[in-house]
């Protein structure tokens, strides 16, 4: 059985080696305490408030991957992250799933949206998850070409889903360690952004990140931006391809 184990993870390895020319940020290779924090779909005039005032409470950063059509709609937000000290990435123009594009069109849309994204922030913008975290090789290509970073995640609390604030926090917590990087979300992407059909959930996204940063506290981590972890730690990319 050792055999057996050892000998699957010599395999993930040379995987993990052999496709990082054309990889996605996956986690951070860190020695400090720290887990990446990242948070999806806003921002929104609900959720994102309330997970800055937890992520406050607790003395966290986090990265905010935002949608620029909802930047639109709710600029001051987008000043508020900023303003608290976080970091602000690209999650598209919208929540259009980019392999339903030509690779063309999905470079084209975001480009534009990193533009406006920084021109609206006055900041660099290097990271970028993309809707659903869909992307094809050919697309990693237009994403790479337009000036990005790929990010994927690792640990998730599945807060799409409707269901109690301490199951999803439990979720997110259970593989939780140095470096992970954990996906959760201050909006819901619906149709009206792009995004498939769906019911936004009811639960308090405020109590939620409360939970996990609570839970990641008992367990030594502090939450902590990408860039922030990535300045002191080695970033670990490797193949990221789904439909």
């Amino acid at each position: 059985m050792q055999a057996t184990t050892a000998a699957s993870r010599a395999v993930r390895a040379a995987g993990r080696w052999s496709t990082s020319p054309v990889g996605t940020v996956r986690r951070v290779d860190t020695a400090q305490p720290e887990i990446v924090l990242t948070y999806d779909d806003g921002p929104d005039p609900v959720g994102t408030p309330a997970v800055l005032r937890a992520l406050a409470d607790f003395g966290a950063t986090a990265t905010f991957f935002v949608l620029v059509k909802r930047v639109r709609r709710h600029p001051s937000l987008l000043d508020e992250i900023l303003a608290a000290g976080h970091e602000v990435a690209l999650h598209g123009f919208d929540h259009t799933r980019l392999t339903r594009l030509g690779p063309e069109e999905a470079g084209r849309r975001t480009r534009d949206a990193r533009a406006e994204l920084e021109q609206r922030t006055g900041r660099p913008v290097t990271w970028f998850r993309a809707p659903y975290g869909a992307l094809l090789p050919r697309h990693w290509v237009e994403i790479r070409r337009a000036g990005l970073t790929p990010v994927a995640w690792g640990p998730t609390v599945g807060d799409w889903r409707e269901l109690p604030e301490p199951v999803l926090a439990e979720d997110g917590l259970r593989q939780a360690g140095p470096g992970e990087i954990v996906l959760c979300h201050d909006g819901f992407a619906g149709e009206a952004d792009g995004g498939e059909p769906g019911r936004a959930p009811t639960f308090d996204r405020g109590r939620l990140a409360a939970l996990l940063l609570s839970g990641l506290r008992d367990r030594g981590l502090a939450g902590r931006a990408l860039g922030v972890v990535a300045r002191h730690g080695r970033v670990r990319r490797w193949a990221w391809f789904k439909r």
